[in-house]
């Protein structure tokens, strides 16, 4: 197995996660059995916490700008036109990054939107991935950073990123099916 194999894998089950969560499939250990409705999608459970939406939306974002740095391309959420179909008062290179809980407030997609952007992204990381050789890991792409990072790294700490979102939106999930029930 190549390194780039291991990556790709690591990509997919951050894939599986976003959309065992979106689905409601119980066969990944997260998700309601009908799929996550809207209003859980957008709740907040201390009043200003992030939402699944925010959650889901910003790990893609972060998943698309790093992976469009690195490979020296457009982001998806502009040369596809999903900054214009989620419609969001934020400049389109925004990420979530830094953002106050009003702005978090703001994002409010469907899930099908969230997950046609999610899969976009998920093609575009793969199709890079599928041209890299494990010698290319090595290169730096980051010099801002001591030890600088390499393209390796990066990818991994992309896919970290995702795995940790993922988690916390199975969190919140979790907390509205609770008070849902006991209400």
């Amino acid at each position: 197995m190549q390194a780039t194999d291991v990556l790709a894998d690591g990509f997919s089950r951050v894939r599986d996660d976003v959309h065992a969560l979106l689905s409601g499939d119980r066969r990944q250990g997260v998700g309601p059995q009908t799929g996550v409705t809207h209003e859980q999608l957008v709740i907040r459970i201390d009043g200003s916490s992030n939402t699944i939406a925010w959650l889901l939306w910003h790990l893609t974002r972060i998943q698309d700008d790093h992976v469009a740095d690195v490979a020296g391309a457009e982001q998806v959420w502009t040369a596809d036109g999903w900054a214009d179909r989620f419609g969001l008062p934020f400049p389109d290179e925004a990420t979530g990054y830094g953002q106050s809980a009003r702005e978090v407030g703001e994002v409010r997609p469907s899930a099908e939107l969230l997950s046609g952007y999610f899969d976009a992204v998920h093609a575009r990381t793969m199709a890079y991935l599928d041209g890299l050789s494990d010698d290319d890991l090595d290169r730096v792409v980051d010099e801002r950073w001591d030890p600088p990072v390499t393209l390796g790294v990066r990818l991994l700490s992309v896919i970290g990123d995702g795995l940790q979102h993922t988690a916390q939106a199975a969190y919140v999930l979790g907390v509205a099916q609770r008070a849902a029930a006991a209400a």
